[in-house]
C-alpha cells in the first residue's frame, strides 16, 4: 500500500467524507440503534466547527487521491458531547472506508488528531464510542486512552456510548 497521508480536509471533500463515514458505520451495522445519526455523520464539521482530517493514499498533493478515512478534532464548546472545559477536546467521527480497514489508516488518523489537539493546547482528549466498536476501542487503548465511565452517555434510549480519555501535555 502507498503511504498514508493525513491532512486537513478540503471544503470540496466534506460531502465525500460524510458519505464515507455513513458507509463505514453501515458496514458494521452501527446506525441501527440511532438511524438519524447518519445525518450527523454526513454533516459533521461542515459548519466550520472543529477540524476534519482525511487519510489519503499517496503523496497528498493531487486532487484525485482516494479518501481512506476521516476523523474530526472538536475543541470544547457549549454544545460539546463529553468535553466539559476549555482545555478539553473531543474526537468525533472516526471512520475508515470498509475496503481500507485493517491497514493502519485509523491509527494514522488517531495519531494525527492527538498531535493536533496537543498543538492547540488541549490538556485532555476525549471520545465516545459504541460498545460494538471493538476494533476502535482496541486502537484507542493501544494509543493510551483509558475508559472514563463517569462520562458515558446515552444519545437515544437503548444506546449507551462509552467514554475514553487521553491526558495531553505535562
Amino acid at each position: 500500500m502507498p503511504d498514508v497521508i493525513v491532512r486537513p480536509a478540503r471544503r470540496a471533500e466534506l460531502a465525500a467524507v460524510g458519505e464515507l463515514r455513513v458507509a463505514a458505520y453501515q458496514a458494521q451495522n452501527l446506525l441501527s440503534a440511532n438511524p438519524p445519526y447518519a445525518n450527523t455523520l454526513r454533516t459533521l464539521g461542515a459548519d466550520g466547527q472543529g477540524e476534519v482530517l482525511v487519510a489519503l493514499d499517496g503523496d497528498g498533493d493531487g486532487d484525485c487521491e482516494e479518501i481512506l478515512g476521516s476523523i474530526m478534532l472538536d475543541p470544547w464548546h457549549v454544545r460539546s458531547e463529553i468535553a466539559r472545559a476549555p482545555d478539553e477536546a473531543e474526537i468525533r467521527g472516526l471512520a475508515v472506508a470498509p475496503a481500507a480497514q485493517g491497514r493502519g489508516v485509523g491509527a494514522n488518523l488517531v495519531r494525527a488528531v492527538i498531535d493536533r489537539a496537543a498543538a492547540r493546547g488541549a490538556r485532555r482528549l476525549l471520545l465516545s464510542t459504541q460498545p460494538a466498536m471493538t476494533a476502535a476501542q482496541r486502537l484507542y487503548l493501544a494509543t493510551g486512552f483509558t475508559r472514563l465511565p463517569d462520562r458515558d452517555w446515552s444519545p437515544t434510549p437503548g444506546l449507551t456510548l462509552l467514554a475514553f480519555s487521553l491526558p495531553l501535555g505535562d
